[in-house]
């Protein structure tokens, strides 16, 4: 079998002597959405912020293409490919959308102090392409129409779109995504999963956080549950849905 895209192996994080991830292991094969699920205080955001290298580890290892990034800084793994979201998604709301997404790409020219003075033209050219490509996603989601507006006066829905599409303006390979469903109308729901669908098949790799079955279902090739910080079951979504340990931990049957 080919290496994952994504690999952490056997990953324990306490907090007061209290192990909110306690030995857990996940996989995210390249090409995948794969789906994290578990009931409320399972360790799923825990485990996302020891993959992204929010907080670290007591033990275990995080591997990216097969190189540890438990010890990497968070922006460098965003420049390695692997970029996340947040459960309660995250703008700045007194810049414009279009601001936010600009926000977002790695290693410009114009981020260095003394290579403004240097490089006119090449940063002119920089921030030309990234607008352009702002815009192109924004209207790929919906909010092409909101690019002038602030931030702040989007819904819950479309802040996530712009969390998602901010993430996208950093050329990921590999998107973790915290419950892009919680708290949003079932039609945008559904573009949401639309949308997700069709970067994977342009080539981005989905480790997705969600409490809707239906999401995960509609979405995943593989689901990973969690209970307790450690895990408890791992297939496909049906064999999940199938399976009793989790009927009775996740759906309390």
């Amino acid at each position: 079998m080919s290496q994952p895209l994504l690999q952490a192996k056997n990953l324990r994080k306490t907090f007061g002597g209290v192990a909110a991830v306690n030995d857990a292991s996940i996989e995210v094969a390249s090409g995948s959405i794969t789906g994290l699920i578990g009931p409320n205080g399972a360790g799923k955001t825990t485990l996302f912020n020891l993959l992204s290298n929010s907080i670290s580890p007591d033990t275990g290892e995080v591997l990216l293409d097969g190189a540890p990034i438990h010890t990497v800084a968070p922006h460098r793994i965003t420049r390695r490919g692997m970029v996340r979201t947040f459960q309660v998604a995250r703008v700045l709301s007194r810049l414009s959308v279009l601001e936010n997404m600009l926000l977002a790409p790695q290693q410009q020219t114009g981020e260095n102090f003394f290579k403004v003075w240097l490089n006119g033209g090449r940063i002119q050219r920089e921030e030309a392409r990234s607008r352009d490509r702002a815009l192109e996603i924004l209207d790929s989601i919906g909010l092409a129409h909101k690019a002038q507006d602030y931030a702040g006066g989007l819904s819950g829905g479309q802040r996530k779109l712009l969390e998602i599409g901010r993430a996208l303006m950093t050329n990921p390979r590999l998107i973790l995504l915290d419950e892009p469903a919680a708290g949003v109308n079932p039609t945008l729901i559904n573009q949401i999963c639309d949308y997700i669908q069709t970067w994977n098949r342009e080539g981005v790799t989905f480790l997705i956080i969600e409490h809707n079955m239906d999401v995960i279902m509609s979405l995943c090739d593989r689901v990973w549950v969690l209970a307790e910080g450690t895990n408890l079951a791992v297939g496909t979504p049906v064999e999940v849905q199938r399976d009793a340990r989790v009927l009775e931990a996740y759906l309390g049957q």
